[in-house]
């Protein structure tokens, strides 16, 4: 049994570092997990780990399980898949995902964890917080056969949201983003791939991820007449602007706001958290998804490999970091 553990804090804006963290023990109803692995959100946990969260959405950005508060000291993270090893008889020995941070081991209620089905591994569950926001995105702008799709920014949410596209029938999904070297990814999730300039236009929907009102005005400019854009992207604290005066009215666009902290009012009265979360996971089946895991690192290294993605000297789809030995 064990009595502490290490966990990922950001001290200060740009500061990471790993503190041992007390460990109680399980009570009636929870459960003692051993991390595998942790996933780390790029655009999120960057704008985290720089001291960008507005005060104003403080609240809101408040993840599961986080302790501390914005700006820092804060531990933060929500991507983490590990093994019960106390608890109820029928989750002992199973690996589940959890909304949890960075850390070696911990504590929660056993209503907090959700079983990773048979047939997807461990390292590749961390991608369901993240097929959960696309799964919410595409009840929120819900595509019809036959549609035109675009998806403009190819980071982690972008690409989850073009796999699952990929598997309607009917519809042409191209993923958009300016590093070409994503059009292997695209390759790999069976859409095609366009640079911005080169974007097909004409879209009935256009899902926006790359988090840059570059991105969001192009979004805008790749719609049809009475075509919606499903906006992904969490800016933090910068402004962006947009140019309002073209199509936007006379075309009756629409810009349409989706986030994962709620569940989508198309289904939140028949669907929980805990069903999204499953239907994450139950996706994640398919081995496309492996693309995406771009790189590893061992816990050790974390505050190292956050200062890289957060700086932009550490490409990554989706680092994952290993727990081996911990």
């Amino acid at each position: 049994m064990a009595s502490y553990a290490r966990a990922f804090w950001t001290a200060a804006p740009g500061a990471g570092e790993i503190r041992p963290v007390a460990l109680p023990d399980p009570g009636p109803g929870e459960v003692l997990v051993r991390t595998l692995h942790s996933g780390l959100s790029r655009g999120t946990e960057t704008l985290v780990f720089r001291g960008e969260v507005p005060p104003s959405q403080y609240a809101v950005m408040r993840a599961p399980f986080q302790e501390g508060d914005f700006p820092g000291p804060v531990k933060y993270g929500y991507l983490n898949v590990g093994v019960v090893e106390q608890g109820p008889p029928e989750l002992l020995g199973r690996t589940v995902f959890c909304l949890y941070p960075h850390q070696t081991r911990y504590v929660a209620p056993a209503s907090a964890v959700v079983p990773v089905p048979d047939g997807v591994p461990a390292r590749r569950a961390v991608l369901a917080g993240t097929v959960e926001t696309a799964v919410n995105a595409l009840w929120d702008g819900p595509p019809l056969v036959g549609d035109r799709i675009a998806v403009l920014g190819a980071g982690m949410v972008g690409c989850c949201v073009a796999a699952l596209l990929a598997r309607f029938p009917g519809v042409s999904v191209q993923l958009v983003d300016t590093n070409p070297e994503r059009a292997a990814v695209a390759a790999a999730l069976g859409v095609t791939f366009a640079a911005p300039e080169a974007a097909e236009g004409g879209n009935d929907l256009v899902f926006h991820a790359s988090a840059t009102g570059a991105g969001l005005q192009r979004a805008l400019d790749l719609l049809a007449p009475e075509g919606t854009v499903v906006e992904l992207s969490w800016y933090g604290d910068r402004e962006i602007g947009l140019s309002l005066g073209g199509a936007f009215h006379s075309g009756r666009l629409t810009i349409r706001g989706s986030q994962v902290g709620t569940v989508s009012p198309a289904r939140a009265a028949r669907r929980s958290f805990t069903d999204r979360l499953a239907i994450a996971l139950d996706l994640l089946r398919d081995p496309a998804f492996d693309t995406l895991l771009s790189g590893e690192s061992s816990f050790d290294r974390l505050p190292e490999v956050l200062a890289g993605l957060a700086d932009g000297t550490l490409p990554a789809l989706c680092h994952t970091i290993s727990y081996d030995g911990e």
